[in-house]
C-alpha cells in the first residue's frame, strides 16, 4: 500500500521502496522516513494536499505526489 492511500488515523510501517528516485529517497531519509519506521496519518489539508503524518516523534507535512511513492505495510 502507498502512504497516500492510507486512511486518517491509520498506522503503518515504512517498507523498502524500489521505485523511488535517489533524490526523493535522500529527501525522505533526511526527514526520518526510512524502512522500518512507524508512520501515522493524522490529517490532510482542507483541499486535500499536503498530508500531515507522525513519523516517530516528528510531525511532517508531505505532498501527495511524494506520498504516492512511499510504500507502507499496515500495522495491526
Amino acid at each position: 500500500m502507498k502512504l497516500v492511500n492510507m486512511d486518517m488515523g491509520a498506522i503503518g510501517r515504512i517498507a523498502p521502496a524500489e521505485s523511488v528516485s535517489i533524490e526523493l529517497q535522500s529527501k525522505l531519509y533526511a526527514l526520518g522516513i526510512f524502512p522500518g519506521v512507524e508512520v501515522k496519518v493524522l490529517r490532510q489539508a482542507p483541499l486535500g494536499d499536503p498530508l500531515q503524518v507522525r513519523v516517530g516523534p516528528s510531525l511532517l507535512s508531505i505532498r501527495k505526489r511524494d506520498a504516492a511513492f512511499i510504500d507502507v505495510e499496515m500495522v495491526s
